[in-house]
């Protein structure tokens, strides 16, 4: 473990999209607020975070997206009314799942440019130091949470580490792919990196998921505002750029994703995460059973 290892302490959340599929659901309502079972896609990138030792969070956000940054906040009203009522426990919920004062800040992404382009609107915030991403619209359903098994990850390496999974061969070109170098298993050492190619091209058939911690050189790389794949500001393309001076791996994380960006993974997750509740399984496995 190298000897001037920072400590990882912070995350960026872009959520600055527009959330089209799902219309009209998403008018005025930001896609990461969306609920699965009881609490939005937003919280459960939060507390994941949390879970890794993560202090500080950054929303990269768009027009209409203030619900996001307020729903972290402290309801006065809210909270009063449940005192009054005598809720205890719901009150002891909200108390629970706040995040500590100024923790918590936001950066505009005023044009949709890509995902590089995004993490770049967050460098103020990201300094000098390491920092976590995740990506909301992927739920992860882990024993331990995705983000502190890249932490872990980036503490053995000393750098770059991406959340990565095995996908069918025809479906590479929607993702980022890793041109492996050494395959340990549980950790990949990575030569090379190509988003969305063309399946032919394709370098393996490991893919790279919403969850990554990397070093703040990427910054610089994506400075430069070079478009890459659908004429974006790729983050893969600056991720690309580290390999060689920095090490970089990919990790076989323990644990489901739920894609719920597309509104198949959205119903599943719903399932899968009810299923996992010993107060909710039990009515969940009746209604499956219903429509079965």
């Amino acid at each position: 473990r190298p000897v001037s290892l920072k400590p990882l302490k912070k995350a960026v959340l872009p959520v600055a999209g527009l959330g089209t599929r799902f219309l009209p659901a998403t008018k005025t309502m930001a896609k990461e607020m969306l609920p699965i079972v009881d609490k939005p896609l937003i919280q459960y990138a939060v507390e994941e975070a949390r879970a890794a030792g993560i202090e500080q969070f950054c929303f990269v956000t768009g027009r209409g997206k203030t619900m996001l940054v307020e729903h972290f906040d402290v309801a006065f009203e809210l909270e009063r009314t449940l005192a009054e009522r005598g809720k205890e426990k719901e009150l002891a919920a909200l108390r629970a799942d706040a995040p500590a004062p100024g923790s918590i800040m936001s950066v505009r992404q005023q044009v949709p440019m890509g995902l590089g382009h995004a993490i770049w609107c967050a460098r103020a915030f990201i300094a000098d130091d390491p920092f976590a991403i995740l990506l909301p619209d992927d739920l992860m359903q882990c024993e331990v949470s995705c983000t502190a098994q890249l932490a872990e990850a980036y503490r053995e390496t000393g750098g770059n580490v991406v959340a990565i999974e095995e996908v069918p061969r025809d479906r590479v070109n929607r993702y980022g792919v890793l041109d492996v170098a050494e395959d340990h298993g549980r950790l990949v050492s990575v030569k090379g990196l190509v988003e969305k190619p063309p399946i032919e091209k394709a370098p393996s058939n490991l893919t790279i998921i919403g969850r990554y911690v990397l070093m703040p050189e990427v910054i610089s790389h994506l400075a430069r505002m070079e478009k890459g794949a659908g004429g974006e500001v790729q983050l893969t393309d600056g991720m690309a750029k580290l390999i060689g001076s920095q090490p970089f791996h990919g990790l076989r994380y323990q644990g489901r994703r739920f894609d719920c960006g597309d509104k198949a993974g959205f119903l599943e997750a719903q399932v899968a995460f009810a299923l996992a509740r010993p107060d909710l399984a039990p009515a969940m496995r009746d209604i499956l059973q219903r429509y079965g």
